[in-house]
């Protein structure tokens, strides 16, 4: 029996209960994985998240030769190519784990339906999250809205949840249908914009689990009083590890466990907790699959977003040219990297909502865009808490202060420095808000605002009353 290993955002051997479910009973396993970005609608990955995949996948590639396997590669329509593949092997299973957005649950619903009518077993599994979104409900049966409520009753079915081994023993398919080359996807870029990505990430299980158990051994302690500093390497930097399924959240659970941390409590409930999160944003994403595009709170479909210059004020904010040094040094560390530390994503994207007054859905597709760790249902939760239109979102009255914000978390100003190199000069004083810098002190940094280093693009305070004055008209 030959059984088909139907790989998409679960790019590891290890905890994978899809692999785990196909070499059971001594199945030959065929490793596939095929390219469909047209399946996801809207919402095809964009370059930041191409770039990872290519790398992912050569990984991947690379531990199955190891094997004596590889991994198969596909491009076209899933089940068509799903087809073929069968019909070239008499491949008589297929397995795979379950994706949660809306065009993959749409089309794998059709693959399972089509496949099981055409005579072959299919079975999906759970390989990305510790709860499918429809186990925890309310008592009244119906989905969450609050985190806080969800997480409590998650968090009691945390000490049933445990990870799926690594098989130690593999019969693989040979010699396998016609595979294309993972270069032949196009996924790296033509121009070569990548090398801030290059010299920060390092993609593939590999590293993933080597890079949870350093954290676990040296910063876990420090976690909670770190995680709010993007001046410091205070946060695990595993959500694109997660996103792609280079590592399972029910390995990590494990080796939190493991390094002899109680997950419910500190220093380890912090992590834990962020994983809930993560949780709760596919839940929603499950249960209001509109949301992408639409505020769950339906108020804010007549929100009254700023009409003029829209497009030159959202291109300062792409461009880190806002003259806001947190929120520019954001920016330019979301475009250098790919990644930008949660404190500062909020931070950018209530500027943008209600500073700005430009629409969420401006900002969600550009974090799309960027982002390796672009995650369709993390991205639409953060997005919309922090415009305030979504579930638990923050009051829409909470505006954050960038300067107050960097004056906090980034106390020494190392952040703004090191991605705002020409305000490095300023003395700390005015490091954050450079615009109130008497002009001699400006010139002795070597900054001349509006030429190498722009105004402020709103006075804050201005705007901010703006926002308040915009949302009464809804409320």
């Amino acid at each position: 029996m030959i059984s088909i290993l139907w790989l998409r955002r679960d790019l590891r051997l290890d905890d994978n209960p899809a692999l785990s479910a196909a070499v059971a009973n001594g199945s030959r396993v065929l490793p596939l994985y095929i390219h469909a970005p047209h399946e996801e609608a809207t919402w095809q990955p964009g370059g930041a998240s191409d770039w990872w995949l290519h790398l992912s996948l050569k990984s991947l590639d690379r531990s199955l030769r190891d094997l004596g396997s590889r991994l198969f590669i596909a491009r076209g329509d899933s089940l068509a190519e799903l087809r073929r593949v069968i019909a070239a092997t008499g491949a008589g299973q297929v397995h795979w784990n379950r994706l949660y957005d809306p065009a993959s649950r749409e089309r794998d619903s059709l693959v399972k339906q089509t496949l099981r009518a055409d005579g072959i077993r299919c079975a999906s599994h759970n390989g990305a999250l510790l709860s499918e979104p429809w186990e925890i409900r309310t008592a009244d049966g119906n989905p969450y809205r609050v985190f806080g409520a969800f997480w409590r009753n998650a968090v009691g079915r945390l000490a049933d949840t445990q990870p799926t081994d690594r098989p130690r023993t593999f019969h693989w398919a040979s010699p396998g249908p016609h595979s294309l080359e993972i270069e032949d996807l196009g996924l790296k870029p033509d121009i070569p914009w990548d090398a801030g990505l290059r010299e920060t990430w390092d993609p593939g299980e590999p590293s993933a689990l080597a890079s949870a158990a350093r954290f676990l051994d040296d910063r876990l302690d420090r976690y909670g009083a770190d995680r709010d500093r993007p001046d410091l390497m205070g946060t695990t930097r595993l959500s694109p590890h997660l996103h792609f399924g280079e590592i399972g959240p029910r390995r990590l659970l494990a080796m939190i466990r493991a390094s002899g941390a109680d997950p419910t409590t500190d220093p380890a409930e912090p992590l834990v907790r962020e994983l809930g999160w993560r949780e709760f944003a596919h839940h929603l994403l499950y249960h209001f699959p509109r949301t992408p595009t639409e505020p769950l709170d339906i108020r804010f479909a007549d929100f009254p977003w700023k009409q003029d210059d829209t497009q030159n004020r959202l291109r300062a904010w792409q461009q880190g040219r806002t003259g806001i040094p947190m929120v520019d040094a954001g920016m330019r560390e979301l475009w250098h990297t790919g990644w930008m530390h949660n404190r500062v994503r909020m931070l950018v994207a209530s500027f943008l909502t209600k500073n700005l007054l430009l629409p969420w859905q401006e900002g969600a597709r550009w974090f799309w865009d960027t982002l390796v760790d672009a995650d369709l249902a993390a991205n639409t939760l953060g997005w919309q808490w922090t415009a305030g239109c979504g579930a638990d979102a923050a009051p829409y009255f909470r505006v954050f202060n960038p300067v107050l914000q960097g004056q906090r978390f980034d106390p020494d100003g190392a952040y703004v420095k090191r991605w705002c190199p020409e305000l490095a000069g300023l003395p700390l004083k005015y490091l954050h808000q450079p615009w109130t810098a008497p002009k001699a002190i400006l010139t002795a940094a070597g900054v001349t605002l509006g030429s190498n280093y722009p105004y402020p693009l709103v006075d804050l305070a201005a705007s901010r009353k703006e926002a308040l004055a915009a949302w009464e008209t809804i409320k």
